[in-house]
């Protein structure tokens, strides 16, 4: 399976057509005032626009309002939300909307493996899990974190998926397609770099990995050939 990626903390449209052009399946904006990289609605809008099809626009949120969500769901258009601060599932839920849960590796309630995959099994209808490092920032610090703490998670994800879809069942049918489940999708973040993601890659074999500072000059200006290089350097971890 190919690896898929995405670039956050996006902009500029340069930066947006750049990791385009290098093979970004998803780009990232972030929602978060107290973020270096926040942009407001009318200026995700007009960035939205420069997203073509078959990429997808990720739209981060932290401990936002429900009002703040849905005019970004109005106004932007994401394909899916991604819930980066203490949204509870049911917060994550009310909107109908596609999301992916964040998770701070190595915070409160989620220092351990168990710990960790305890927390992710109450999102088993996320769209995918996504494991940073834990900051009181909320993301973006460029800081890694143990990566076996995903061992269990691994395991907590294919039952939550399989629960999932055998409480939509009875009976036979439900081991029946129990059987065929698969997984929450596990995507990678929080201090990759071109220089380590294909090691991470290949240690962590994730669905999907996610930079932002990693392939920046500065909060929010993306550098087009450490962007390329990343790519590069998760592809050939593929083909290994």
């Amino acid at each position: 399976m190919r690896t898929r990626i995405k670039f956050c903390g996006m902009t500029r449209n340069e930066d947006i057509a750049a990791a385009v052009a290098a093979g970004a399946d998803a780009v990232g904006m972030i929602f978060y005032p107290k973020s270096k990289r926040c942009i407001d609605v009318a200026q995700a809008a007009r960035l939205r626009r420069a997203v073509p099809a078959f990429v997808d626009v990720v739209a981060l949120v932290v401990n936002a309002t429900e009002e703040e969500v849905r005019r970004i769901i109005g106004e932007v258009g994401p394909d899916l939300l991604q819930f980066h601060g203490d949204e509870t599932p049911e917060d994550c839920r009310v909107y109908g909307h596609r999301y992916m849960r964040a998770l701070r590796v190595g915070g409160p309630g989620m220092d351990s493996a168990a710990a960790l995959a305890a927390t992710c099994a109450t999102y088993g209808d996320a769209a995918g899990w996504l494991f940073d490092s834990y900051t009181s920032g909320f993301g973006g610090s460029g800081l890694a974190f143990d990566h076996h703490l995903l061992d269990d998670v691994r395991k907590a994800s294919v039952a939550a998926a399989c629960g999932a879809m055998g409480s939509a069942h009875a009976g036979g049918a439900a081991s029946t397609e129990a059987a065929a489940c698969v997984s929450v999708p596990l995507i990678l973040s929080g201090g990759l770099t071109p220089e380590n993601v294909e090691a991470s890659v290949r240690t962590v074999r994730p669905y999907a990995v996610d930079v932002s500072s990693g392939v920046e000059s500065s909060p929010g200006i993306k550098v087009h050939d450490k962007m390329r290089a990343f790519v590069d350097a998760v592809r050939r971890a593929d083909d290994a």
